[in-house]
């Protein structure tokens, strides 16, 4: 039985972990302090990567609670952004055309940006489906 709502896909979150040295699953699942930590230190010496092998399910549930599905998803912004962000294919995909240009023009405002959608990509996407989902009605 599937939940009602499914904002984040545990199975980004175990390829993100792939990578999670980096920090990235921590990001995808409105982690950003704790993923900065991971980013500079390296996933904690590799430690807290091999510790979130198994906590991924419950960073999982907590995003699906925070965060709420809406037109755009998290995951494919996710996905934009980790590959794609320094050419701003993730802003062009949330409908944010002239930010995602500059982003293009700019490597990602010089690496700058693409650091900062990190921290903030969560609440972006939760806003601009909130805007959606009150002028629908």
């Amino acid at each position: 039985m599937g939940r009602e709502n499914d904002s984040h896909s545990k199975t980004i979150g175990y390829i993100l972990w792939i990578f999670g040295f980096t920090g990235a699953h921590r990001f995808y699942y409105g982690k950003p302090i704790s993923g900065t930590v991971y980013f500079f230190t390296l996933g904690l010496l590799g430690i807290g990567w091999i510790i979130d092998l198994f906590l991924i399910p419950m960073m999982d549930k907590q995003a699906d609670l925070r965060f709420k599905e809406g037109v755009i998803d998290y995951t494919v912004a996710w996905l934009l952004l980790t590959f794609l962000g320094y050419f701003g294919i993730h802003r062009m995909y949330m409908g944010k055309w002239v930010s995602g240009l500059v982003y293009l023009l700019t490597v990602g405002l010089f690496g700058v940006g693409y650091i900062y959608d990190f921290w903030t990509l969560n609440a972006q996407i939760s806003m601009i489906n909130l805007q959606k989902s009150l002028t629908a009605t």
